[in-house]
């Protein structure tokens, strides 16, 4: 995958309230493309309502304040699906009823036509990510770094803008994680993808390299 242009993620005062309450001061950040910032602070402070926020899912309980752009293109108002947004949870989220390389055609640009393109794209990405030849595999049958690696490269396919981390690592054990965090950066900065973690674990922070923001 050819790296991504040269866009920024930036957050001008964003905040989030809920029923009148703000969860945190206004946030001030830019992301570069590569980049990758933190965002930590303790449960229930906002830091997935904020995701959800910038990719345009958030709740309508939350009421948000500030401005969001792209490439310096506000996001505020727009469908999700306009955003180009990716974000990868705690959960991977594959489909249990299709193959690792049918879940794979979910994240293909309408660009990439006709089966044999298709395939040899899904191919490339999981030859990428250390799994070839494993596209007809059950995603049952994989392990919990493998099925990341998957939800990662399914996200990469449908060529994000920027890339949100809502605590992808933490379920894996410690040197799992070392690796597939690793993984999740490299990627993200070869492809030129502003990147933005939200985490409570401190190592998390230190792998991506970039700003830390605590939110209060």
């Amino acid at each position: 995958m050819p790296p991504g242009d040269d866009t920024s993620l930036e957050l001008h005062d964003v905040s989030l309230s809920l029923d009148g309450a703000r969860l945190f001061t206004p946030l001030n950040l830019t992301v570069r493309a590569g980049e990758a910032a933190t965002v930590m602070g303790p449960s229930g402070c906002g830091k997935s309502s904020l995701l959800a926020h910038i990719c345009g899912t958030l709740a309508p309980a939350f009421t948000p304040a500030g401005r969001v752009s792209l490439a310096g293109e506000p996001l505020d108002g727009l469908p999700p699906d306009r955003r180009r947004i990716g974000i990868l949870f705690q959960d991977d989220l594959l489909f249990p009823h299709l193959s690792v390389g049918e879940n794979l055609t979910f994240g293909l640009t309408p660009e990439i036509r006709g089966h044999t393109a298709r395939r040899e794209k899904i191919e490339a990405a999981l030859d990428e990510a250390g799994l070839a030849d494993m596209a007809d595999r059950d995603p049952a049958t994989l392990s919990g770094g493998q099925r990341t690696r998957v939800a990662l490269m399914r996200t990469l396919l449908s060529e994000p803008r920027a890339l949100l981390l809502d605590e992808p690592f933490s379920k894996l054990d410690a040197e799992l994680r070392d690796r597939i965090r690793a993984f999740v950066f490299e990627h993200a900065r070869a492809n030129g993808i502003p990147t933005l973690l939200v985490t409570h674990d401190p190592d998390d922070a230190a792998a991506a390299s970039g700003e830390t923001i605590e939110l209060r």
